[in-house]
């Protein structure tokens, strides 16, 4: 029993979260309401949790020695000998296929995708994680992947290229901060956890920072005058949610560079109050646009 704990543990629920992107396809499209798509994005968002839990296995399996020496990671089941390696492998191995079958009968353009997914994630374990720059690019995509698997299930009439934009911009931010933050927090011991943070120093990761913030920002700003009018009432109305992504934005600088916040951008997401209540009145307003507007504004803005 504590073999199995260790290995729910291993494959992270808690990270799976990320995984929600999935469902930018549907909302963005308008078809959050439709019932049938919307149980195609469940059950590819279930499989694609399983998935990202075999590949978090597979980090550990690969990252085993590293994570002894980590402050925190050591205490994971795998570095600290709670899950059995061979029990990590077997899971490793049985799991892709499983989902990679479960795919091809929902869509077998999401199987490519899922199997793009777990080449992608295979060579980051193995190799990119390694390459500086590279490490962060990889993960970036992941992140567009994830969202393709929930436009490839499901018919999108209207899902805008852009989102794909500020979705790749968005995990770069949050893969550049995380680097940063991980720099900061290991110091001299930082090479030994990631072989990358050797090459990465603060001025370096700082401009990349402030790069990727403001790609993010004018690439939302293309997608709220660009996206499809049929979706947002003939209107600009997208444009209500910038101040909220601005000011995530600036709440972030704030806390890494005045507060002297340490944690990962997600991590400081979990905790601040201010960003959490900034990224609610940002996803109910444009589901007001979405759904509501096209229902009571007829005229263009």
């Amino acid at each position: 029993m504590n073999a199995l704990i260790g290995l729910i543990k291993t494959m992270r629920p808690k990270q799976w979260t990320k995984n929600a992107i999935i469902f930018a396809g549907i909302v963005f499209d308008g078809q959050l309401l439709n019932s049938a798509a919307f149980a195609r994005v469940l059950a590819s968002f279930l499989l694609l949790c399983l998935l990202t839990g075999a590949v978090y296995i597979i980090n550990d399996l690969v990252d085993i020695e590293r994570d002894r020496a980590h402050p925190t990671k050591r205490n994971r089941p795998l570095p600290s000998g709670k899950l059995p390696v061979p029990m990590a492998i077997g899971a490793a191995v049985v799991l892709p296929i499983l989902v990679l079958i479960g795919g091809v009968a929902l869509r077998w353009q999401f199987a490519v995708v899922l199997l793009s997914y777990l080449v992608l994630q295979l060579l980051y374990s193995f190799w990119l994680k390694h390459v500086v720059i590279l490490d962060v690019l990889a993960v970036t995509a992941g992140f567009v992947l994830r969202v393709a698997a929930g436009v490839v299930v499901i018919q999108v009439a209207a899902f805008s290229p852009w989102l794909y934009a500020c979705t790749a911009l968005l995990a770069m931010f949050l893969t550049v901060g995380k680097r940063r933050q991980e720099l900061l927090l290991l110091s001299e011991k930082s090479g030994s956890v990631r072989v990358t943070l050797e090459q990465y120093n603060l001025p370096l990761l700082d401009d990349m920072l402030r790069m990727v913030m403001t790609g993010t920002l004018i690439a939302y700003l293309l997608y709220s005058i660009e996206a499809p009018s049929i979706l947002l009432a003939g209107t600009n109305l997208a444009l209500l949610t910038v101040p909220f992504v601005l000011y995530g934005m600036f709440r972030y600088l704030y806390l890494i560079h005045v507060k002297g916040e340490g944690s990962a951008p997600d991590e400081v997401l979990l905790k601040d109050r201010p960003l959490q209540i900034a990224i609610l009145l940002w996803g109910l307003t444009f589901i007001l646009i979405l759904y509501i507007a096209p229902r009571l504004v007829p005229v263009s803005l």
